[in-house]
């Protein structure tokens, strides 16, 4: 196990970095707001069609950018000439975010389940963050919802730390994958395979004992996604971070 550094645990983590008025989610001018702010940083990988990692949470265009299509149809070039909606810029590759924060903030890195299934067929996405990372000397930290994502990322850079995105996984949020997927899944699978040393939770479901478990195991414990002063203050009745949106932690 890689353990989690103390800068994860001790500010609290900007999700989709600090998006706001002028600067959309997953941004560049979001990053540089959570950097100036001195918040922990929380974005999201999506897998271009020339096999670039790009910061984008959505699978499809649509949402963030008015475009068509999924992300996988169009080529990092052609992503950062697109306009996320709310700014002025395009959609970042994960290497032009790390050259932004520079190491001044940690930066919690989750990797998008690619086909759906939340199964073994992974690998691109995760060499092309690996490949992206590597020779970066700040703090960062991988987790996804898919276990098989993750435990490549234990053996593709075995000196990060790992961790499991998690939630209750009802069917009402998830209806698309299978009930026996739902019921794997919410038992927090392969967490020894990857290594983890954290679980990022759904806020909640932060009662669970699966991650009372988890936290008398050792894992820390994070939480998403909060979105107010309230919400925080009970979510880190458990969690020992919270990850954030729409108002200042």
């Amino acid at each position: 196990m890689t353990p989690l550094p103390p800068v994860f645990l001790d500010r609290p983590i900007a999700h989709r970095a600090l998006h706001g008025a002028g600067r959309p989610e997953n941004s560049r001018a979001a990053i540089r707001a959570a950097v100036a702010a001195g918040y922990g940083i929380e974005i999201d990988l999506q897998l271009s069609k020339d096999g670039q990692a790009m910061v984008f949470h959505d699978y499809a265009l649509t949402r963030l950018t008015g475009a068509n299509g999924p992300v996988q149809q169009r080529s990092a070039s052609d992503l950062a000439q697109l306009t996320l909606i709310g700014g002025t810029e395009g959609v970042p590759t994960l290497a032009e975010v790390l050259h932004i924060v520079g190491g001044a903030v940690p930066l919690l890195i989750e990797l998008k389940d690619q086909d759906g299934r939340m199964g073994p067929n992974i690998g691109v996405l995760e060499q092309a963050a690996a490949d992206a990372v590597a020779g970066y000397d700040g703090h960062i930290a991988f987790m996804s919802f898919n276990p098989h994502s993750a435990a490549a990322m234990a053996r593709l850079c075995p000196d990060r730390p790992r961790g499991l995105t998690t939630c209750a996984y009802t069917v009402e949020d998830y209806p698309t994958l299978p009930a026996d997927t739902r019921d794997q899944l919410r038992g927090m699978p392969g967490l020894a395979d990857m290594g983890a040393s954290f679980i990022s939770h759904h806020y909640t479901d932060l009662s669970s004992p699966i991650v009372a478990d988890q936290k008398a195991r050792g894992l820390h414990v994070l939480c998403w996604t909060i979105r107010s002063p309230g919400e925080e203050a009970e979510a880190r009745r458990i969690a020992e971070n919270v990850t954030f949106e729409g108002y200042n932690a």
